[in-house]
């Protein structure tokens, strides 16, 4: 996105000559693709566990983006950011130390 900029105008014809830039990017396109697997996957892990379960399971993506972000793409990451996504992870734990309550199908 760094590339097709941001729209020089909020008019319809500069939001349509954007997103047509941006569309014909394939990193966008990269991204919208992992975006629904990401999603289908987590659809398909929903439907066999409840979501008091699968969401402590899933908080290990912050601290995932965010070295990735600073070791990829060379973001940033400030300490305060870091403290976050630590007590994320944390309530996270907390949370998931409970029995999961999923039941199997009748």
């Amino acid at each position: 996105m760094s590339r097709v900029g941001a729209p020089s105008h909020y008019t319809f014809q500069a939001l349509a000559l954007f997103f047509s830039r941006a569309f014909q990017s394939g990193a966008v396109w990269l991204g919208i693709s992992f975006l629904a697997l990401f999603f289908i996957c987590y659809m398909l892990v929903l439907s066999w566990a409840d979501y008091s379960y699968v969401l402590p399971a899933s908080a290990g993506s912050y601290v995932v983006v965010a070295l990735l972000g600073s070791t990829l793409l060379g973001e940033h990451v400030p300490l305060e950011r870091w403290l976050g996504i630590g007590l994320i992870c944390a309530g996270a734990v907390l949370v998931g130390r409970t029995a999961p309550a999923t039941r199997g199908e009748k």
